[in-house]
């Protein structure tokens, strides 16, 4: 069988898939990024690379279990890590990998209890980029002073890395699968507020409403909702009974804690984004 410049196998009929613009190989990047000297919540990314490595293996169940292996060991309190930026690089590269995805598509292939690790991908990336978008920005200044993001390496880092992040998300928009296109859609959201990205966002605009016109899951539809309405007057008033029902009981709430608190309406909440 042919071997990669890398020295990786190639996967048996199957081109390989080039990665996004501003990436290199992902193989290159797990073999050549130095995982052990990373910190991660528990100490260091050392175990990273073979729980990445089995993203792309080709029994489903496998590569769930390595989602979660991988991605809980730089997930926690909302705190981005030194070891954060490498993995995301990573999942930006194989996110349109066929390999991703193998036997979990197409009929007789879905197992309810379990959803694509394509789908939990996004996930944490667009959980990521909203860690470290403006409003979290704007928190940590109030917290922390106006030096907060100069001082925090890593959410600047995962900053700088969205327009790469984007280019990788950006295909799945249009995935068949509903799951995969509102998970892409909630993760195209946040890494949209880079300046680079701002010509994107009447085309995630379109997605948002193609979103709040199918789906009933809470969490999307408010996204796309909060979206819709920081783009600004022409985005239309896509609510219905529900999303305004739930918007009043918030808005309620935040009056509530507000007059406990003195005033303060904070965005994501009280503590700073670290």
């Amino acid at each position: 069988m042919p071997r990669s410049p890398l020295g990786t196998e190639d996967i048996p009929g199957r081109p390989d898939t080039p990665a996004p613009a501003g990436l290199p190989h992902h193989q290159q990047l797990l073999h050549g990024t130095d995982w052990a000297s990373l910190a991660t919540p528990s100490g260091t990314g050392e175990s990273l690379p073979a729980a990445l490595a089995r993203l792309l293996d080709p029994d489903p169940a496998v590569r769930a279990d390595a989602a979660r292996d991988a991605l809980g060991a730089v997930t926690h309190q909302n705190t981005l890590y030194e070891a954060t930026v490498p993995v995301a690089r990573y999942l930006a590269a194989i996110l349109n990998r066929p390999d991703l995805t193998a036997g979990d598509f197409g009929p007789g292939t879905a197992v309810p209890s379990r959803p694509p690790t394509l789908v939990g991908l996004l996930t944490w990336l667009g959980d990521t980029a909203y860690d470290a978008d403006d409003e979290s920005v704007a928190i940590g200044e109030r917290h922390c002073g106006e030096r907060f993001l100069h001082e925090y390496a890593e959410m600047r880092a995962f900053r700088d890395l969205r327009p790469v992040i984007f280019s990788a998300v950006r295909p799945l928009l249009g995935h068949g699968n509903a799951e995969v296109r509102d998970a892409a859609l909630v993760a195209a959201i946040p890494l949209a507020e880079h300046p680079h990205l701002a010509g994107h966002r009447d085309e995630l605009v379109e997605h948002a409403r193609r979103l709040l016109a199918g789906s009933s899951t809470r969490h999307h539809r408010d996204r796309a909702l909060d979206a819709l309405d920081a783009w600004g007057p022409g985005t239309g008033d896509p609510e219905d009974a529900a999303d305004i029902a739930v918007r009043e009981h918030r808005a309620r709430r935040t009056a509530e804690r507000a007059s406990r608190r003195g005033g303060w309406t904070g965005g994501h909440g009280e503590d700073p984004p670290f």
